[in-house]
């Protein structure tokens, strides 16, 4: 049992050494996990970051591929590629003098994914992970009234979930809110994370503050990364930029939320931390998603468990 002055999260990682911070979603998630990665640097630990990618990495060159679908990524790979979130991260780190090696995973099913993550882990004689998701979908087990888009998310944690050799696997959502435009209720997000509490999985909340050094490093790793991916930026970190900053509201960063109204507030800049097998243990759909080696097949799976079941009506915040 901790004491209430120590986080529960940092307390779990004490006493790791190699710690590995990954994107589970896609796109820009990683940028989610910035912060937690950069306090861990700044605690002597060696960290390693990785993220699943929304990237055309097949057309990458064999010497950037360290084992089948993992991919290293630098300051230089593909720079015909405007999109690329894993290079302008690496580019930023570069810049600011940390490890600039970012590696990437294509979009596949578990089964290919998890023979990735082994292979990362072994290179690297891993002994801590931490699945980042910039938003809750990680957090949904199934039978919500909607999940948003948790193909890759629940991917990822399939995919970590039976690497029982890791002694600590740890998963934290930031951006609470942010999918309420995907059609996540967060009622139940609250419902959920109330029942992980009483199953002994969550492991608190805290905030990213912008007077903080990896506060303030954070948001300026988004700026660059909206500056350098002008016609794609992440709305879910450029929230939570917002939200750090305390902005409040309807704040405009993009023009990709032109016609929606956001509702940008200080609950967007916590983040949510978990024991990943106990997350993994209450997800409804996790064994039928197990065998599969395709990322349609993951969005097939859980769309014909949506289908055989009663989903829980979505609930109003009561004030």
């Amino acid at each position: 049992m901790t004491s209430l002055h120590s986080n529960p999260l940092f307390s779990r990682l004490a006493d790791a050494e190699r710690i590995l911070v990954a994107g589970a979603g896609g796109g820009f998630d990683i940028y989610s996990g910035l912060p937690l990665a950069l306090s861990l640097l700044h605690q002597g630990k060696q960290v390693h970051l990785a993220n699943l990618s929304f990237s055309a990495l097949e057309g990458l060159p064999i010497d950037d591929w360290v084992a089948p679908d993992l991919a290293a990524i630098t300051p230089d790979s593909a720079l015909h590629q405007s999109y690329f979130p894993e290079r302008t991260l690496a580019q930023w780190l570069s810049r600011n003098g940390y490890p600039f090696t970012v590696y990437a995973f294509p979009r596949t099913g578990v089964r290919p994914l998890r023979a990735a993550y082994r292979e990362l882990i072994e290179l690297h004689r891993v002994d801590a992970v931490v699945l980042v998701d910039g938003g809750t979908d990680i957090l949904m087990r199934g039978d919500e009234a909607g999940l948003g888009t948790p193909e890759e998310d629940l991917a990822s944690v399939a995919a970590l979930a039976a690497l029982d050799d890791i002694p600590t696997r740890l998963v934290v959502s930031v951006g609470f809110g942010v999918d309420a435009y995907h059609g996540v209720n967060h009622v139940q997000v609250l419902e959920n994370i109330a029942a992980l509490e009483r199953d002994g999985a969550y492991l608190g909340a805290f905030s990213i503050p912008r007077t903080t050094r990896e506060g303030a490093l954070y948001l300026d790793a988004v700026t660059h990364a909206q500056q350098h991916t002008p016609e794609h930026p992440s709305i879910v970190n450029g929230s939570i930029a917002a939200a750090v900053r305390g902005s409040f509201g309807d704040v405009r960063f993009t023009d990709r939320t032109r016609g929606s109204e956001l509702f940008v507030n200080p609950l967007m800049s916590l983040y949510f931390a978990f024991d990943l097998p106990g997350l993994a243990a209450r997800c409804l759909y996790l064994d039928r998603i197990e065998e599969t080696h395709l990322m349609r097949q993951v969005h097939s799976r859980i769309a014909e468990f949506r289908g055989s079941i009663v989903t829980r009506p979505p609930r109003r915040f009561p004030h």
